[in-house]
């Protein structure tokens, strides 16, 4: 079951921190990681939050490096605080979560959720084919930044099934990566809802129906 195994750590890891990681093993991280992060995870659940005694806003600091979760097919990563480039790339069904990502997130995706509670770099959602991802933008920029070839961009209406998944997972974020971000988000629900942008795979949304 989640939590059957626990490791707490504290500074920096190297590349591949938690790759391959199995279903019910939880690594928490706080400090910071290099690339690759969850390369391959495979169930277990990755969580990475700036060093104790950190007095700065974690969501305007990186703590985790580029190609996360690259070809992960299940398992969750949650990140308070911003993370690099092609975040997600390659994610078959891995859920992960982050304050904020660099250029190509969601790269090639085919699975999983993502959600993203602040800026993206450009290109998001190249060759997305599946799984969904939501993002906050605060600056009303974000379709100039995703690639829309393959995806549609759509709000999150109130009392939809869609809104009840990304508050969801924005709790899970607040509880296990302590995120103060998540906890303004979810205070001022009743507002911030409507700057967060649902990206759906056009021919993903055939499948699944909405």
């Amino acid at each position: 079951p989640d939590g059957a195994v626990t490791v707490n750590f504290a500074g920096t890891a190297g590349q591949s921190f938690g790759a391959f990681l199995a279903h019910g093993v939880t690594f928490n991280l706080r400090g910071s990681a290099n690339d690759y992060v969850g390369k391959g995870l495979s169930g277990g659940i990755i969580t990475i939050g700036p060093e104790e005694g950190f007095t700065g806003p974690a969501e305007e600091n990186v703590v985790a490096g580029n190609v996360i979760a690259y070809g992960g097919t299940s398992g969750k990563i949650f990140i308070n605080g911003q993370a690099g480039e092609r975040f997600a790339i390659r994610n078959s069904g891995v859920t992960l979560v982050a304050e904020s990502v660099g250029d190509h997130g969601c790269e090639y995706m085919t699975g999983g959720r993502v959600v993203v509670l602040g800026p993206t770099g450009v290109n998001f959602a190249a060759g997305m084919t599946g799984g969904i991802a939501y993002v906050y933008d605060s600056r009303n920029d974000f379709d100039l930044r995703c690639n829309t070839d393959t995806v549609d961009l759509e709000t999150v209406a109130e009392g939809t099934p869609e809104e009840a998944e990304l508050l969801g997972l924005i709790r899970r974020h607040a509880e296990a990566a302590q995120s103060p971000l998540a906890e303004r988000l979810l205070a001022g629900w009743s507002e911030e809802r409507s700057r967060f942008v649902r990206v759906i795979p056009i021919e993903y949304r055939r499948i699944v129906g909405r």
